[in-house]
């Protein structure tokens, strides 16, 4: 775990465990580390509320089309991990009546055999090994979600994965990921030893603080993308997160 705070002014350049090689007995205890962390911190709010949001403001033929079950809602979870942010849209849809399709993509052909392991038997996501800027999806995807993903990324790879989301997100996009703050850094280096959070989660954590975000970055990176700010909402959640919404016009038909 790093001893000093780092300059919150900018993103650190640290590295986290679970980005090294490890085992996969390792890696599903860091992976259940960290669901059980999202739990603790209702990590899995601001993509619900982004869904509800767009569903919501959908037009009726729309709704009517998508609880008829005609087409599913395709909805693609990149670097999905454990898969439980995931597995809890797929409770969002059972709840709401409407028919989705949900994929799990992950480029850890190790972390993909974890989430199914770890899914209910009764659950329908498919789960996917695949690096996202190689991956073309077979059908037209609807919705493209990630979480706890861009900070692991450059400020160009950020900028090319917007970009590619922008190109397969027929109806949106939403990126949930951790405001850069030295409250909850030094909040998460105190309670993961507390806690006795999985050895890569204690030192993960913080460092992902620092490895992420303030909202003149999403701006930038937004912009080099080719998005204005009329294209996207950035907005907070407690705790300490920080997301990038994008909804196109809705008055398209899921079947485009």
């Amino acid at each position: 775990m790093p001893h000093s705070a780092p300059d919150f002014r900018h993103r650190a350049q640290l590295t986290e465990l679970m980005d090294e090689p490890c085992t996969r007995d390792q890696l599903r205890g860091c992976l259940s580390g960290l669901a059980t962390l999202n739990r603790w911190t209702f990590a899995y709010r601001p993509v619900l509320h982004w869904l509800d949001t767009l569903v919501d403001n959908a037009p009726s033929d729309i709704m009517q089309s998508l609880r008829a079950q005609a087409e599913p809602l395709r909805i693609l979870d990149v670097a999905c991990g454990y898969g439980d942010g995931l597995r809890r849209i797929e409770k969002w849809a059972n709840s709401r009546r409407i028919a989705v399709e949900l994929i799990g993509l992950d480029i850890n052909s190790d972390a993909i055999a974890i989430a199914g392991e770890a899914s209910p038997a009764a659950s329908r996501i498919r789960w996917i090994a695949a690096d996202v800027f190689q991956y073309s999806p077979p059908h037209p995807v609807h919705l493209v979600v990630s979480s706890l993903f861009t900070h692991h990324l450059s400020e160009n790879e950020i900028v090319r994965f917007l970009q590619w989301m922008e190109l397969h997100a027929k109806l949106g996009w939403f990126v949930n990921d951790l405001s850069r703050a030295p409250i909850p850094y030094h909040f998460l280096r105190v309670f993961g030893r507390l806690a006795r959070l999985h050895p890569f989660v204690q030192h993960d954590g913080p460092v992902s603080i620092a490895r992420s975000f303030v909202p003149e970055d999403w701006q930038r990176m937004c912009a080099a993308a080719g998005l204005s700010d009329a294209d996207v909402e950035i907005q907070s959640f407690k705790p300490a997160r920080l997301c990038v919404g994008r909804r196109k016009p809705l008055r398209q038909s899921v079947h485009a």
